[in-house]
């Protein structure tokens, strides 16, 4: 049935009203952004000074060879014809192959009208050809330096992921649809979420809200384990989870997670539950929270970390328990710490630590990954500038460097769906954790950034100071297991591999599968991903991969038989948290890890 004229009539100057309303939001928005005062000595812009002296590198390289950029331009010509052609064709209602079409991974492209609408289909595969035609060209560039290649392939896939025509309200069917159906609603709605991201968010970059935030609440529906809170200091509380079973291991567990999230990763829900499932299966599980500093702490420096985290931690189990023994896992930078640790205290002729296992973690930091890209003497020299002036690194500038690492996934596909969609994100509690970002004190980070990426220094004998003890890993000489995961992109298994290489004790390495989250939280409930496994440690990962066994289901069981046979399956009673000689401060999971960065740099 056709609309009468005055319900048009009245369709259109709504959708005009909404438009003009969003226009007016969207320039005041795109006023205060580009107000933001700069300065040299901002760390963006020292990243990009580094950035646009890798392209001066790929400039002159390219320039060396100027045939075969001329053999690039051609056969981009050739296809960009021939889908000249091939649309032609479908505008005459033709059948006609595509030129190209997405990688099967790609996401953004799966509404149908991306293949079914000629129009949009012709977008969309000249955005593909001539954004995979500068990715190839950047690869094949011959000549350039490792560190330059890698900047110039992340910056030049920001940019062709940046252009992508989905990222545009007039060129995304799905937007176009959402803006006829609500008149412009939806455009409005964006413009006030974008409002509200960028007031929530670091300068110089945008965190865009990944989960409804209202969902969760970390206490009453994440990190649920029961426990107590038995010991903390600055920088530190000190979880013992209440045991499930009558019996547990004599040997405590104490976890040590990364510093620069919150611990509750391990803890998200009781079905995938790292510290719950090592509860049930026996252990007496102690874990470290870690605050979320602030200006005050800002003298805090890595030996700190050391001497108030793992080192105060040991000391507080043995009150609570009596054991002077225990065993040890460390979380990606809790790995690092915990590995410099043991020989910290391998040098103070201290061995309390039994074993120690590691997860995702770098001691060799040779090949750091992708997050290699920020990492250079202009960059760090900005970033302690700021640091200095703060106190502190914002968390929130730490995860949108990370995001950009997966940005079609973990930026550009938040943006769509808030800003141009004008809908909220769904809740989602590992985005929750992802968004719940942690600060770290000026002097810690500036010690771990110079002495571990840029020097490497941890695995240098006698090289890194802690304490007034210069550490050597290679003397650690208790059992060890490490696990790392095939997808991470954060600390390559490639990398990781090193660590057992370094130590002198008798050495495990397991890899799991996918990525730095999903392969280290993987219940065996889930049966998923698998891991491979190999006794032997040749000098060369891949030879270790070759000759590896595959086995189904979660790494988490192997370990569990791997830990109770370095000497620590002898069992006692259980111990109730504040049955030692250590008080209950509260309830888990405790004050520390509530704390939020809008609500620590609010005091």
């Amino acid at each position: 049935m056709n609309m009468p004229m005055e319900s048009i009539e009245t369709a259109v100057s709504d959708f005009y009203d909404m438009a003009s309303r969003a226009a007016e939001q969207y320039g005041r928005l795109l006023e205060k952004a580009v107000n933001q005062p700069t300065s040299a000595d901002d760390p963006a812009a020292s990243v990009l000074t580094d950035f646009s002296e890798a392209f001066r590198e790929l400039g002159e390289h390219m320039l060396e060879n100027p045939g075969k950029l001329m053999s690039y331009q051609m056969d981009l010509l050739k296809k960009q014809q021939e889908l000249y052609q091939h649309t032609a064709l479908r505008f005459l209602g033709k059948d006609a192959d595509p030129v190209v079409t997405p990688d099967k991974s790609d996401k953004r492209f799966k509404d149908a009208q991306w293949s079914e609408n000629p129009l949009f289909d012709y977008i969309k595969q000249l955005y593909l050809l001539q954004g995979n035609a500068l990715m190839q060209m950047v690869k094949d560039t011959d000549g350039l330096s490792e560190h330059a290649q890698q900047k110039v392939e992340y910056f030049v896939r920001q940019y062709v992921n940046a252009l992508a025509p989905t990222n545009f309200a007039a060129l995304n069917p799905e937007v176009i649809r959402k803006t006829l159906e609500s008149g412009g609603a939806n455009l409005y709605a964006g413009m006030e979420q974008l409002g509200n991201d960028l007031e929530a968010s670091v300068k110089g970059a945008l965190n865009v809200a990944m989960t409804d935030t209202s969902a969760f609440q970390v206490g009453r529906n994440l990190a649920t384990t029961p426990g107590k809170v038995v010991y903390q200091n600055d920088l530190i509380q000190l979880i013992q989870y209440t045991p499930t079973t009558e019996k547990t291991y004599k040997r405590p567990l104490l976890v040590i997670p990364p510093f620069i999230n919150k611990y509750y990763i391990l803890d998200l829900r009781e079905n995938n539950s790292y510290l719950k499932w090592l509860v049930d299966q026996g252990h007496t599980v102690f874990c470290i929270s870690w605050i979320n500093p602030g200006p005050s702490l800002r003298d805090k420096g890595f030996d700190n970390y050391m001497l108030e985290g793992p080192i105060a931690a040991l000391e507080a189990i043995e009150q609570a328990t009596g054991e002077k023994e225990v065993n040890a896992i460390g979380y990606c930078l809790g790995g690092t710490l915990l590995a410099a640790t043991l020989a910290y205290l391998k040098k103070k002729k201290q061995e309390p630590i039994k074993s120690a296992t590691f997860l995702a973690t770098l001691t060799d930091f040779s090949q750091p990954g992708e997050i290699g890209v920020f990492i250079n003497e202009t960059a760090i020299s900005a970033l302690e500038k700021q640091m200095n002036l703060l106190g502190y690194y914002d968390g929130r500038q730490m995860a949108f460097s990370f995001n950009t690492l997966r940005e079609n996934d973990l930026f550009w596909s938040f943006f769509i769906n808030n800003y141009l969609k004008g809908e909220r994100p769904a809740a989602f509690d590992l985005l929750y954790w992802n968004t719940d970002s942690t600060n770290l004190p000026a002097a810690m980070h500036s010690f771990y950034l110079r002495n571990m990426y840029l020097e490497n220094k941890l695995v240098q004998k006698n090289a890194l100071e802690l304490d007034g003890e210069k550490i050597d890993l290679s003397a650690i000489s208790i059992p060890t297991y490490f696990l790392s995961t095939a997808q991470d992109h954060i600390a390559l298994w490639q990398g990781t591999y090193k660590g057992p290489l370094l130590m002198g004790g008798k050495n495990r390495f397991v890899l799991g599968g996918s990525g730095h989250i999903a392969g280290v939280v993987n219940p065996p409930s889930a049966n998923k991903y698998g891991y491979w496994t190999n006794e032997a440690l040749p000098a060369d990962p891949e030879e270790w991969y070759r000759n590896a066994e595959q086995h189904e289901g979660s790494w988490w069981l192997d370990w569990q038989q791997w830990a109770t046979a370095q000497g620590g399956s002898e069992q006692t009673d259980a111990r109730q948290p504040g049955s030692g000689k250590l008080g209950i401060i509260e309830d888990a999971p405790g004050r520390y890890v509530k704390q939020r960065i809008i609500d620590v740099l609010n005091k």
